[in-house]
C-alpha cells in the first residue's frame, strides 16, 4: 500500500494554519502542524511574503507530496475578502511552485468529512481531529492548525474515495471526480 504526505492549509492573512499528515489506505498519521502568524503592524506585502516564505519553509522541512487548501468563506466586507484572497494566494502558489498538486475544498465540505456535518463548528473539527489524530494532542487551542489538519484529512478521504470509484467504474473519468485544482 502506498503511503501520500499531504498538506493541508487554512489560509489567512492574521493567521494561516497548516498540518501535515500520511495517509496509507484508510490509515491516518500526524507529521507536524502549526500556524503561520505574520505581525499585524507589519505593511500587507511583507506580510504576504512572510506567510509565502512561512508555507515555503513547511514544504522543505516535512516533504508533503500533495496540497489542499480551504476555499475562502465569502463575507460582505469587499476589502476583507480582498486581503483574504491575497493570502489564500500565498497558500495556492507557495505548494504549486514547489512541484506539488494543489487542491481546494469548500469548509462544508472539510467538515462534512471530518465531523459528519458541514455545519460543525471549531469545536467539534478539533474534538474529532483529536479522536482521529491522537498524537496531534489538543489542536482545540489552536483552532486554525485543526482546520489545516481538517483539510488534509478530508483531502486523503477523497483521494480514497476517487480511486475506489475509478477500480469500480473504469468508465467514469477522474475529473469527473477531481476536486478543483489550483491553475
Amino acid at each position: 500500500m502506498t503511503s501520500v504526505r499531504i498538506l493541508g492549509l487554512d489560509p489567512g492573512l492574521r493567521r494561516t494554519g497548516w498540518g501535515v499528515i500520511v495517509a496509507e489506505g484508510s490509515r491516518l498519521s500526524h507529521v507536524a502542524h502549526g500556524v503561520i502568524a505574520p505581525k499585524d503592524s507589519l505593511p500587507f506585502a511583507e506580510r504576504l511574503l512572510i506567510l509565502f516564505d512561512a508555507i515555503e519553509a513547511v514544504i522543505a522541512a516535512h516533504s508533503p507530496d500533495e496540497a489542499a487548501v480551504e476555499e475562502t468563506f465569502m463575507n460582505n466586507n469587499a476589502a476583507s475578502a480582498l486581503k483574504l484572497g491575497h493570502a489564500r494566494a500565498m497558500a495556492l502558489v507557495a505548494p504549486a511552485r514547489a512541484g506539488l498538486a494543489v487542491a481546494e475544498y469548500a469548509a462544508t465540505v472539510v467538515k462534512k468529512s471530518v465531523v459528519g456535518t458541514g455545519s460543525a463548528d471549531k469545536d467539534q473539527v478539533g474534538y474529532m481531529i483529536r479522536r482521529l489524530l491522537p498524537t496531534a494532542g489538543a489542536t482545540t487551542a489552536d483552532a486554525d492548525a485543526a482546520d489545516a489538519l481538517a483539510v488534509a484529512i478530508a483531502h486523503a478521504h477523497a483521494r480514497k474515495a476517487r480511486a475506489l470509484v475509478e477500480r469500480t467504474s473504469p468508465s467514469l473519468s477522474p475529473q469527473s471526480l477531481s476536486p478543483k485544482s489550483a491553475a
